[in-house]
């Protein structure tokens, strides 16, 4: 039997009119003569409300009373096709709920494991692939796809071209010892900890490139901000100076913020996120402090009652609580620029007059959410370049492709890498970086 469909999403836009709606049932209350369904079909949830005699009414006593039944019956997370007459109403927090009509089971589902009541967390990861149905775990994945798109949108106004980089490398992006090492055919091959490499022969190509795509870190860190696979937005633009690339990183992370106000408002409202700071985020400018001035900034605060993070000197490197309180201190997203080089990657390109410094930021997000976007100037010199290969130990061999780059018409040239999952964290208000990924790949957990 062939009916036309309406999404929940779409259903403001049919009131008063004969409407059927593809969903599953989340909750159910009511006595009597009435029934209450909360239902949801993946765009939103939704209420919808059945009384017994207009069912008597249109079906006659027997199967009218069959049908009111049936819908008393209903379990959670039951599908059915719900068919009924859209109706306004402020009391609902969707502004509309359905007067129904008909039902029909589409499949029954029994004994559902995940009920109203608390569970713990460890339940709900094993059971992740149900979880996802809940009405929190929606809204997040719904900021996530926003952000995606806003992304998208970006980099297409912004004359940007995609260019996919590969999974498997033959070399490390960053650290050696966060490689995911397997066999390729008898030879080594890590999984991708970055596109970044092979962005840069893109934008050699093609100008102004970005890629998105999985990407692998063997920490053994196990903190609400990581992950060991997650998805990374890597960009990469040649002929831009360092704080031009800062210009472009600020006006990207605002267009991201502003997309998800304006494609997923009923998230972030599900979610109580505080919208207003995002708008203030969107309309502020970023702050940006020098690393020299910030660890300065660290400890004549250091005493301070409401600090509660460990002595810090010139040459360390922030640890989460360092970060936490240099972004809330300034109050919007904030760049820390050129680290020392000592911690940093080693294709980033020395301070002029100072080469302990690097041409690099860190964007950290206020509220406590860290680090989302890290970027850098690249060294163009091939000859510092290798130095600077062997001087991590490594083999500039398996650099090659990357050491041609600059062999063959080198130009100065900047990028970025934004990890999705810390965006949708911060964006979204949650507390652990576990809700932002459909499957998290964690220390202990590779299942579901």
């Amino acid at each position: 039997m062939s009916r036309k469909l309406v999404s929940i999403m779409d259903v403001p836009n049919h009131v008063g009119q004969e409407v059927t709606i593809g969903s599953w049932v989340t909750n159910k209350s009511g006595k009597g003569k009435i029934a209450f369904l909360q239902l949801r079909d993946g765009t939103a949830f939704f209420q919808a409300v059945a009384f017994k005699p207009n069912f008597i009414e249109k079906f006659g006593q027997e199967e009218g009373t069959n049908k009111f039944e049936t819908i008393k019956r209903l379990s959670q997370e039951t599908s059915i096709y719900v068919t009924g007459i859209v109706k306004e109403d402020e009391r609902s927090k969707f502004g509309f709920e359905l007067d129904v009509m008909d039902v029909e089971v589409i499949g029954e589902s029994v004994d559902y494991p995940i009920t109203p009541k608390e569970h713990g967390t460890d339940f709900l990861m094993d059971h992740r692939h149900l979880w996802l149905r809940s009405r929190r775990q929606t809204a997040i994945m719904q900021i996530r796809n926003a952000i995606l798109m806003a992304s998208t949108e970006f980099f297409d106004k912004n004359g940007f071209i995609k260019f996919d980089s590969p999974i498997l490398s033959g070399n490390a992006a960053e650290n050696t010892t966060e490689l995911f090492e397997t066999d390729y055919f008898g030879t080594p091959a890590f999984l991708s900890q970055s596109g970044q490499l092979y962005l840069e022969a893109g934008a050699m190509a093609l100008g102004r490139v970005y890629d998105f795509g999985p990407v692998f870190r063997a920490e053994k860190s196990k903190t609400r901000r990581h992950l060991t696979e997650f998805w990374m937005m890597d960009a990469e633009y040649p002929f831009l100076s360092h704080d031009q690339s800062l210009d472009l990183q600020e006006a990207y992370v605002k267009a991201l913020i502003q997309g998800v106000l304006d494609r997923a408002p009923q998230a972030l409202e599900i979610l109580e996120r505080d919208v207003e700071a995002l708008k203030r985020y969107v309309a502020e400018p970023f702050k940006r402090v020098a690393y020299d001035d910030a660890i300065t900034l660290l400890q004549e605060h250091q005493n301070d009652q409401d600090t509660d993070y460990e002595p810090i000197a010139h040459g360390d490197d922030f640890g989460s609580p360092h970060e936490t309180w240099i972004s809330n201190y300034f109050g919007v997203p904030t760049f820390v620029v050129n680290y020392p080089a000592s911690f940093k990657a080693f294709y980033m390109k020395p301070v002029p007059e100072n080469p302990e410094r690097v041409l690099c930021a860190d964007l950290l997000a206020p509220e406590g959410y860290g680090e989302i976007i890290g970027g850098s100037e690249r060294e163009t010199d091939y000859d510092k370049l290798i130095a600077r290969i062997e001087e991590e130990g490594l083999n500039p061999e398996d650099y090659a492709f990357y050491l041609d780059l600059r062999k063959y018409g080198s130009v100065p040239h900047c990028g970025f890498g934004l990890g999705l999952e810390r965006m949708v964290t911060f964006v979204a208000g949650t507390k652990h970086i576990r809700e932002a990924i459909p499957f998290p790949r964690m220390l202990h957990r590779i299942k579901p």
